[in-house]
């Protein structure tokens, strides 16, 4: 059986706490008895009403909080376990990440931007080349030395999903990444978010508000009052 990269494993409650009222700490849980997995490849959509805990169970997965009960895992790592040191460089090394507003640094190319992740390191003539595949595997080789400002929306897009996956990531969180673009913008974003999945083998956990966008993935997955339904399998993309 293949090892899932990606999932969570019943945090009964994980809770937000917004600020002293009185004497008082008001305690909300956002999510309770959530319990999934993903397969290496999967591309899953997870949709549901604002404030219904996406947002928290995208960083959950991403292991940027920790549930109050329970744990998260990818790969062989277990999320609980693990100190915030450890948890950091496990997301540079195994997470991409895709924003509904890209993110890019202004003054930096697209080049520049897409390369910034392995800055982390010492950056060796091979490490630039996978920034210059990574862009002509986006369609923007013809865009490398321009800034952000210089480039359209659908653009900024592309340079910021080519940044997600420069890394080699296991998984890739997108968090609406077709929310500020037109149709035809979104279109190509989703074309490609299907090819990371589908040929190179990333697990892709999107949110979105979209149903069309949410019929791109392999399956969806609705959160509503913090609780998930069951996944709804899609026919295979043609």
């Amino acid at each position: 059986m293949n090892q899932s990269p990606a999932g969570i494993d019943n945090p009964s409650a994980a809770a937000y706490r917004p600020g002293l009222t009185g004497a008082a700490i008001r305690s909300v849980q956002v999510l309770s008895g959530i319990s999934f997995d993903m397969a290496r490849g999967e591309f899953l959509a997870l949709m549901g009403p604002s404030g219904s805990g996406k947002s928290t169970l995208l960083n959950l997965i991403a292991g940027i909080d920790h549930p109050d009960t329970g744990g998260t895992a990818g790969g062989r790592h277990r999320h609980r376990a693990a100190g915030r040191g450890r948890l950091a460089d496990w997301r540079a090394a195994h997470v991409g990440f895709i924003f509904q507003f890209y993110n890019l640094m202004p003054v930096l190319t697209a080049f520049e931007n897409v390369e910034l992740p392995l800055a982390l390191t010492s950056l060796s003539r091979r490490e630039r080349a996978h920034a210059e595949a990574a862009l002509e595997l986006v369609g923007l080789t013809d865009r490398m030395t321009h800034y952000p400002s210089e480039l359209s929306g659908g653009q900024q897009q592309r340079v910021a999903i080519a940044r997600a996956f420069i890394t080699d990531p296991v998984l890739i969180v997108a968090d609406e990444p077709t929310g500020d673009l037109d149709r035809h913008a979104a279109s190509d974003v989703l074309d490609l978010l299907r090819r990371l999945a589908a040929e190179m083998g990333k697990t892709i956990i999107m949110v979105t508000h979209d149903r069309k966008a949410a019929e791109s993935a392999n399956s969806i997955m609705h959160l509503e009052k913090g609780e998930l339904s069951d996944r709804e399998h899609l026919q295979a993309q043609s």
